[in-house]
């Protein structure tokens, strides 16, 4: 059965409402003010919330707000007013409500609206992170409105930050609703058809994420869809986790490519950088999964959501979305403790003994295999003892590696020698 929030001050809406939809079939759930819908919606994710826009405490466009910024606008929403105007129904759309319902609500639009935004969210996947989810820190705050004011530029746009950090967050926060969202999953179009693409994103985004990944072939390609933008009407943005400029200078990346892309660039923190919003964001990654249904109702305990806080996270918001799924699916209780975040979270390479602090007082040729049998010791114990992984780790090929190990006197256990 499915679940309707009813959000309106007026007594006689509410009952109204609730009859109506009960005889339907609805389960009906009310309340009289914001302060009760934000109790139920923490408690539930409802199929459906009707939201009367005039209320005493909190009106309902904040409120609406108020879900989107924290991530729990999750189901449509149905804005009500007996003032509706066009600009508030505007306003209302931007920030993500399904429709508007003008009082007093005729009883076949009543349900035709209700019906449409119940399939609407049935077929909706439960979306990912958004910018407006992302964080209260100063550096998130910062970004944001620096974004804004690049928004309504039409140039090309580079967003650079480390793997996982949220840079596709950042495109999204500038697209335009309704408008077309391109974001190839590989570049091989970029050299065979890139026009092609900006045929599809006509009027709307193509986004292209590690730009410093394109072969020679696909920068071409990008360079001439860059030159052909105003054409398309089209807003260019890309990102880069790699220094584009080191590339550059390397000869791996075209510098007039370069130049067309980076004259606007804005850096997206990593997550180690607004560790405070970490909290916030593993409960609002674990309430989506408990709400998709996809585990059972989990909680984190306060020593658990501090450990996550104090992690270095290198693999940023992808790495910490893994660790809660993880979190969420594999415990045993309605709590998620401090001994699970630590058994899931990667545990640091082990310490060499202080025995192999290196002398200075050698000559270099001995000072030097000094330093490599520590280094190699180290990436061993790294890698437990795997000497493919080792050999892929220090970037030598498993015959060279063996010859460096036995000239160095580093011993191997036997079954790592086979």
């Amino acid at each position: 059965m499915q679940h309707i929030l009813v959000v309106d001050d007026e007594i006689g809406i509410r009952e109204l409402l609730s009859e109506i939809l009960g005889d339907e079939g609805y389960q009906v759930r009310l309340a009289e003010n914001a302060s009760e819908a934000r109790a139920y919606r923490s408690q539930a994710r409802p199929d459906l919330v009707l939201l009367d826009i005039w209320m005493p405490d909190t009106d309902g466009i904040t409120l609406l707000k108020e879900w989107a910024s924290a991530g729990l606008l999750t189901m449509p929403v149905v804005m009500m007013s007996g003032h509706g105007t066009i600009d508030t129904a505007v306003e209302a759309t931007r920030i993500g409500a399904y429709d508007f319902l003008e009082k007093p609500i005729a009883l076949q639009k009543l349900l035709a609206t209700v019906g449409r935004a119940l399939k609407h969210g049935g077929e909706k996947a439960q979306p990912a992170l958004s910018l407006a989810s992302l964080g209260r820190a100063s550096l998130i705050v910062e970004l944001k409105q620096r974004l804004e004011r690049v928004a309504g530029l039409r140039s090309p746009l580079l967003l650079a930050g480390e793997p996982g950090c949220g840079i596709e967050l950042a495109a999204r926060f500038l697209h335009q609703r309704n408008a077309p969202w391109v974001a190839p999953e590989n570049h091989a179009a970029l050299g065979e058809a890139p026009l092609e693409l900006l045929n599809q994103a006509r009027e709307g985004t193509l986004f292209l994420h590690e730009i410093g990944d394109l072969s020679k072939v696909e920068q071409k390609g990008l360079f001439l869809a860059a030159s052909k933008l105003d054409r398309y009407n089209v807003r260019l943005i890309c990102g880069a986790s790699r220094d584009l400029a080191e590339l550059v200078a390397h000869g791996h990346f075209d510098s007039r490519l370069y130049g067309a892309l980076a004259a606007t660039t804005i850096r997206v923190p990593s997550l180690r950088e607004h560790r405070e919003d970490v909290p916030d964001l593993a409960n609002l990654m674990l309430s989506r999964i408990v709400e998709a249904r996809e585990a059972p109702p989990r909680q984190f305990t306060t020593a658990a959501l501090n450990a996550l806080r104090n992690y270095d996270w290198p693999g940023n918001l992808t790495q910490l979305e893994s660790v809660v799924r993880t979190l969420a699916l594999t415990g045993l209780t309605d709590q998620v403790s401090l001994d699970e975040v630590n058994r899931a979270l990667p545990q640091p390479a082990p310490m060499l003994p202080v025995a192999h602090h290196l002398p200075f007082d050698l000559p270099l040729r001995d000072a030097r295999d000094a330093f490599e049998r520590v280094y190699f010791e180290y990436h061993l114990v790294r890698e437990g003892g795997n000497i493919s992984r080792v050999a892929e780790s220090v970037g030598l090929e498993r015959t060279h590696l063996y010859r460096k190990l036995k000239q160095l006197g580093v011993r191997l256990a036997r079954k790592n020698e086979e």
